[in-house]
C-alpha cells in the first residue's frame, strides 16, 4: 500500500521518466535475448541426437516469445504508473492488448510451422496431405485473433463475440466455402490415404494425368507428364473418382495387356511334319500333339513359356495368353502378365520387346497377324 500511494504522489515528468524507463529496459531484454539467448539455443539444439527442437529454433518461434516482454511489461505497469482511468491511458492499454495479440498469433502460428516441418521427418507422416490440416490451424488461430481484436476495440468478451456470429453463420460459410470444403476433404484424403505427394494420379475430367506436388488447404497442385501444372481443389478429388498407380508402385509388377489379332483364315490343324517339329521343342514337353491339335494352340503354349522364362518378367503375379472375343477383325490374342521393372521407359521396353518376338514367332506355326489392307497389301 505504501508503494502504491508513493507512485500516485508521483509527478507526471516522473512517472513519463519511469514508463520510458521501464519501455527501455523491457526492450533493451527483447533485444539481447534474440541476439544473444536464441544463438545459443539454436546451438544447444544442434548438438541434440533429435532433430524438432532445430526447427523451433530456426524459426521465428522464440524471437515472438521474446517480442512478447515488452507489452507485457507495460501493460501491467500500465495501472500502477497511471492509475486514474483516463482517455489516453485506455486507448494506450487497448494498442498493448491487439499488439500483444498479435504477437502471440504469430507465435502460435511460427510453432504450428515447426510442427509441419517436424511431421516432414517423420516416416509415419512424411508422405501424408497434411500442410492442408496445418494451414487450417492456422485460419482458426488468425479467426480467433480478428475475434479477440475487435472485442478488445468494442470493449466485448469473447463468448459474447462468438454468440453473436452465430447469427452470421451463413454468411460466413459462404465466404469460407471452399475453405471449410477443403478442410473436410483433406480430412478425408488423409484419413482414409487416398492421396499422399508423389502419387501419380488420372482424372480424365480435368485432364489431369501426372504426379501430385503439393496438397493444400485449397488447392491440389499437380504436374502433368508433359511439364503443364494443374490445379484442383481437394474436395473434387472427394466428389469425383480419379485413380491413383500408387497401388502399382508399390506391388511387386507393373501390369502388362496387350492384343495381337490373328487372322483366323491362318488357324487350322498341324500338319505332320508341324508335329513332328514341334514335340521336340522343350515349351512342348508333356504335351500331346496329334492330328487334332491346332496350330494356335501351340503357338499360345509356347508364348505363355516364353513369358514364364524371362528374368524381366514376374512370375509370381498374374500370367497368361488368352483368347478374347472374335471380331470381325480377328481373334485377339491377350499377352496378359506383370513386368519386374515399374519405371514407364524400361516397362515399356520390355512390353515391346515381348510383342515384337511374338509377331517375329507367328509364322513358324503357319499364324498371320490380321491387319487392313493398304499400301503394299493392294496390289492390282
Amino acid at each position: 500500500m505504501e508503494g502504491l500511494s508513493e507512485i500516485s504522489g508521483m509527478s507526471s515528468q516522473m512517472r513519463v521518466i519511469i514508463s520510458c524507463a521501464i519501455i527501455v529496459a523491457a526492450y533493451l531484454v527483447d533485444f539481447l535475448c534474440c541476439k544473444l539467448l536464441v544463438p545459443l539455443m539454436r546451438k544447444v539444439a544442434e548438438r541434440t541426437s533429435f532433430n524438432w527442437d532445430n526447427y523451433l529454433t530456426r524459426g521465428n518461434v522464440l524471437h515472438n516469445v521474446f517480442h512478447l516482454i515488452p507489452p507485457i511489461t507495460f501493460q501491467v505497469a500500465l495501472p500502477l504508473l497511471y492509475p486514474g482511468q483516463t482517455q489516453w491511458t485506455e486507448l494506450l492499454s487497448k494498442g498493448l492488448s491487439i499488439y500483444i495479440i498479435v504477437i502471440a498469433c504469430r507465435l502460435v502460428c511460427g510453432f504450428i510451422t515447426s510442427l509441419y516441418d517436424i511431421s516432414t521427418e517423420s516416416e509415419a507422416l512424411r508422405n501424408k496431405p497434411m500442410k492442408g490440416v496445418y494451414q487450417m490451424l492456422k485460419v482458426i488461430v488468425v479467426g480467433i485473433g480478428v475475434i479477440l481484436t475487435i472485442g478488445v476495440l468494442i470493449e466485448k468478451d469473447f463468448t459474447t463475440l462468438i454468440a453473436g456470429l452465430g447469427a452470421s453463420a451463413a454468411v460466413l460459410m459462404l465466404v469460407f466455402k471452399d475453405t471449410i470444403l477443403g478442410l473436410v476433404a483433406g480430412v478425408q484424403l488423409s484419413a482414409h490415404d487416398m492421396l499422399r505427394p508423389g502419387d501419380w494420379i488420372m482424372l480424365e475430367k480435368f485432364g489431369i494425368d501426372g504426379v501430385v506436388e503439393e496438397v493444400t488447404l485449397n488447392t491440389v497442385k499437380v504436374r502433368n507428364w508433359d511439364k503443364t501444372i494443374t490445379t484442383i481443389p481437394p474436395y473434387v478429388l472427394v466428389s469425383d473418382s480419379f485413380k491413383n498407380w500408387r497401388g502399382m508402385r508399390e506391388s511387386d509388377g507393373r501390369r502388362v495387356a496387350r492384343s495381337l489379332r490373328i487372322d483366323m483364315n491362318s488357324i487350322r490343324f498341324c500338319t505332320p511334319e508341324e508335329i513332328q517339329r514341334f514335340s521336340g521343342m522343350e515349351w512342348a514337353e508333356g504335351l500331346d500333339i496329334d492330328r487334332e491339335t491346332v496350330n494356335l494352340k501351340l503357338f499360345r503354349v509356347s508364348v505363355e513359356h516364353y513369358l514364364r522364362g524371362l528374368a524381366s518378367v514376374n512370375r509370381g503375379m498374374m500370367l497368361m495368353v488368352r483368347q478374347l472375343e472374335p471380331t470381325s477383325e480377328g481373334l485377339p490374342l491377350q499377352l496378359y502378365f506383370f513386368t519386374v521393372e515399374k519405371d514407364w521407359i524400361p516397362h515399356e521396353n520390355i512390353a515391346s520387346d515381348v510383342i515384337e518376338h511374338v509377331i517375329a514367332s507367328m509364322p513358324s506355326f503357319g499364324l498371320r497377324v490380321f491387319q487392313r489392307p493398304s499400301g503394299m497389301d493392294v496390289r492390282g
